[in-house]
């Protein structure tokens, strides 16, 4: 297989669940504001901190407000996380490898681009932007379905595959991160009135609430929470199950080693962390910040294994 469509699936992958993610952390902080009064809600600001560009909306939005927020995560264009980005590139990845998806996997990514582009206005007003989330959600999920369904389990689907898993589990410990960060103070203790009803959103972002009360059959708690989301091995969501999936994919690729031992690293760093009680929040966030710099390593790892340089990449 060649380098650049290797790349190409990757990105692709990437790009999908990029823009389904970022549809579900807006559903879930648009529910959570309702279910929050005012004073102990987080407003939309957390948002921006979850895809890490605090900087880049500062520039371009003089106020965080519920519609500027809405504007550069869902349709501005400048922004590459947003939705309606995410989308178009991965429209454009993936038109350049049509001989390699299936035709229906085109038509369906540029079905749900276009209609993302024709539906900016309906995204970001609060009357039309639960249908458009939902229509965003659900065209996201039935490409990886229809990818999974009907393509070859060879070199190229492995490394689509890998694309996906590893974006899901980036974008999962950015919610924890920034989810728990904005959670009201340890100190107001188990009790307190709208605790459960925070960590809930955390599991919500991921729809990990039924699979959370089925796996742990304990009341949602923070520790527990963290515990499933985290080490997991079932949760299709959590950081255990995605970065495994991941290395099972790379067994079927050459040059393999040094992802894997990054790989068997993260692994060994998420499933000695048993005392999750006793992490305050400074030394939650520093956990996390390990294995968002371990995935970035790996991305890397794999970049320098199997792609074409960037500067043989930008000639080409």
């Amino acid at each position: 297989m060649l380098s650049r469509v290797a790349e190409t699936l990757y990105w692709m992958a990437r790009y999908v669940e990029r823009a389904e993610n970022v549809a579900r952390i807006i559903n879930v902080n648009t529910h959570l504001l309702l279910d929050l009064p005012r004073g102990v809600a987080p407003g939309w600001e957390p948002l921006i901190a979850i895809i890490g560009a605090q900087g880049p909306f500062q520039e371009r939005y003089t106020e965080c407000s519920e519609r500027a927020v809405l504007l550069y995560l869902v349709g501005d264009a400048d922004n590459p996380g947003s939705i309606l980005s995410c989308l178009h590139r991965a429209r454009e990845n993936c038109r350049t490898i049509r001989d390699i998806v299936p035709r229906e996997g085109w038509e369906l990514i540029n079905e749900l681009y276009l209609f993302a582009k024709d539906s900016v206005e309906e995204g970001v007003s609060k009357r039309g932007r639960h249908a458009f989330l939902k229509r965003i959600l659900l065209g996201s999920q039935t490409i990886a379905g229809m990818l999974a369904g009907a393509m070859n389990r060879d070199k190229g689907y492995h490394f689509l595959f890998m694309g996906r898993m590893l974006e899901r589990a980036d974008m999962s410990t950015r919610i924890i991160d920034v989810r728990s960060e904005n959670l009201l103070p340890q100190e107001a203790g188990d009790t307190h009135p709208f605790d459960n009803i925070q960590w809930m959103s955390v599991l919500k972002s991921m729809t990990a609430y039924q699979m959370y009360r089925r796996s742990m059959q304990v009341r949602v708690r923070r520790v527990e929470v963290l515990r499933f989301l985290l080490q997991s091995e079932q949760f299709p969501r959590a950081f255990r199950y995605c970065i495994g999936s991941v290395e099972e994919s790379l067994a079927a690729l050459p040059r393999n080693e040094p992802a894997l031992r990054i790989i068997g690293r993260l692994k060994r760093t998420v499933m000695g962390a048993d005392q999750f009680e006793a992490l305050d929040q400074a030394a939650l966030h520093a956990f996390l910040d390990g294995l968002q710099l371990g995935l970035i390593e790996l991305h890397e790892t794999l970049a320098n294994a199997y792609f074409l340089p960037r500067e043989e990449a930008v000639a080409a």
